[in-house]
């Protein structure tokens, strides 16, 4: 049988120090899957995060406006 463990804190209790030993006693394969399970709630079911691609115009810059002559 699971043994069920909780423990009661107090908010102030809790520290950045305890989250980061909870997560690094974890092995990188739960992380992963925990931090998946996190974007589907905030971004829903997206296959995976969306790339967004922007289209530039660029000035010519001005060694293309001037030719310069190369003598032979």
């Amino acid at each position: 049988m699971i043994k069920k463990i909780v423990t009661r804190r107090s908010l102030h209790e809790s520290s950045i120090k305890d989250d980061l030993a909870y997560w690094l006693s974890k092995p990188p394969e739960e992380r992963v899957a925990v931090v998946d399970y996190l974007r589907k709630q905030f971004h829903g079911a997206l296959p995976r995060l969306q790339r967004v691609a922007r289209v530039i115009q660029r000035t010519k810059s001005f060694g293309e406006q001037v030719k310069i002559k190369r003598k032979v």
